[in-house]
């Protein structure tokens, strides 16, 4: 049996080695010619092609193909109430007559149309949203929360481990289900496949719903890098909802030794806004599923209709399905409105031409801006490729720095004291464009100055990285350096 199937795969071997000019040059055209790819990733899969044909066939099946852009994500029975609720304050900011209770923000008007015209994004003024940059606070205010829960516990992560942190929660999971709460959890294969199937299974048998995004087509064997969903939210009886930057893990309490200090930025919102955020775990859970849960009215009554706060919020995603790239295209269009200052944290910073030319030439016309990027790498070619592009903003003006005090995996900007975007998104092109996200743009100076203030905390816990310290990076950096941003498209 054992010399049959080696002998086989010795055949199929033979066939790619006898083949691979043929299949080089089949792969190159329809690259070339058949999608729709930015001029830099098309040449970066070339020169892999070509010069490392058997790596770069491999890679290309891996993580190369393109995803259909159609959408993959419909409101089929809902998007009447959506469109009508989004022409109506198009409208409103159209004629003039967008008066936001903060004079400052309608400058950022045009922000707000941007977001309702291209991404279906409603604008919602009456929420509260509470910042958590620790992850044992924030999984506190977490379990609190599915303990208050009455009707339903919606949660969507990237990474769950099977740990401490997830038994807790876990506990207070299964107790809820069985004083007939319900319970749905949607998982992505890939983050979650150090987690055994007879823990799902003995989630199900407690009345858990679980579901699977994009599984694996043998066992734990994902041949499906890219397009993973890199979502984190949870909605809570529709009053409550979480989004940010924390997975369920042990490392997100600081309790790994190999990162130490886990910095991170999550968000809780209360009031309008949670449906949003809602619906777009809906719309993940019904591709996963195959299920229909728009028809379940429950989901859309209003819980309670006095205001939770005054924050305005617009939930934003992006993803390969659709066709533009919203997380970044909003990114842009707040770079390009700020004045005084802009702040970035973001664990991975490899954006394309556009979102980078962007931030030089706000640095270049005096805006204080200030990115800051983790000390330590927990994906080595990402770290470096990262660190190149400090280069590009130091010659520009802007001030970089690494922090220090643990790992930074907070994921957001802020401009001018005003308007604030956080959530999943990194500040890379795999999160702008091959991954699904999803942000929050919040219309509040008083939640925007305490992300600043944040912000400035840490850099008490930073290196500033000097024109003069970057310049004397050893060879060897350098060539890292090099060799990762050659290949950023594809990280």
């Amino acid at each position: 049996m054992l010399p049959a199937i080696w002998n086989g795969l010795v055949e199929i071997l033979k066939f790619w080695m006898d083949h691979l000019l043929f299949i080089n040059i089949l792969l190159s055209i329809m690259i070339v010619f058949f999608e729709r790819r930015e001029p830099r990733s098309v040449w970066t899969w070339l020169l892999l092609l070509y010069f490392v044909p058997i790596v770069g066939i491999f890679l290309y099946f891996m993580i190369g193909h393109d995803f259909h852009r159609e959408h993959m994500f419909r409101t089929k029975e809902i998007e009447d109430a959506i469109h009508s609720a989004i022409r109506t304050q198009e409208e409103t900011i159209r004629t003039d007559r967008f008066h936001p209770t903060d004079p400052r923000l309608r400058k950022f008007s045009d922000l707000v149309l941007f977001n309702l015209e291209a991404s279906d994004s409603v604008y919602t003024a009456d929420n509260h949203v509470e910042i958590f940059t620790d992850g044992k606070k924030k999984f506190q205010a977490l379990y609190e929360e599915i303990l208050r829960a009455k009707k339903y516990i919606h949660i969507q992560y990237y990474i769950i481990r099977d740990d401490e942190l997830w038994r807790s929660l876990e506990k207070a999971l299964i107790q809820k289900a069985r004083s007939g709460v319900e319970v749905r959890i949607l998982y992505d294969s890939m983050g979650c496949r150090t987690m055994l199937k007879r823990r799902w299974k003995r989630l199900a048998a407690e009345g858990i719903q679980i579901g699977e995004f994009f599984p694996a087509v043998l066992r734990r064997l994902q041949l499906r890098i890219n397009y993973r969903n890199h979502r984190k939210i949870v909605v809570i009886d529709g009053r409550t909802a979480f989004v940010g930057g924390f997975n369920v893990g042990r490392e997100y309490l600081g309790l790994d030794e190999k990162f130490g200090y886990w910095r991170d930025t999550h968000l809780k919102i209360q009031g309008s806004a949670v449906l949003a955020l809602h619906i777009r775990f809906i719309l993940d859970w019904n591709y996963a599923t195959k299920q229909n849960l728009f028809t379940q009215d429950e989901y859309f009554q209003e819980e309670d209709k006095r205001k939770a706060g005054r924050e305005a919020v617009q939930i934003i995603s992006s993803g390969p399905d659709a066709k533009e790239q919203n997380i970044r295209d909003t990114y842009l269009k707040m770079i390009s409105k700020a004045r005084k200052n802009i702040y970035i944290q973001t664990p991975y910073f490899i954006p394309d031409e556009s979102v980078l030319d962007a931030i030089r030439i706000a640095a270049m016309s005096g805006v204080d801006v200030r990115l800051m990027i983790p000390c330590k790498p927990d994906h080595p070619f990402v770290y470096w490729a990262t660190y190149s592009y400090v280069g590009d903003l130091l010659e520009a003006g802007a001030k970089c720095y690494t922090y220090n005090n643990g790992f930074l995996h907070a994921k957001g900007m802020t401009v001018d004291g005003v308007v604030s975007c956080y959530g999943t998104a990194n500040m890379d092109i795999r999160s702008f464009k091959l991954n699904f996200e999803v942000n929050a743009v919040i219309y509040s100076a008083k939640v925007t100055e305490e992300l600043d203030r944040r912000f400035r905390e840490d850099l008490k816990y930073c290196t500033h990285i000097t024109p003069y310290i970057y310049g004397q990076r050893s060879w060897m950096v350098r060539v890292k350096e090099q060799f990762s941003r050659l290949l950023s498209p594809l990280l």
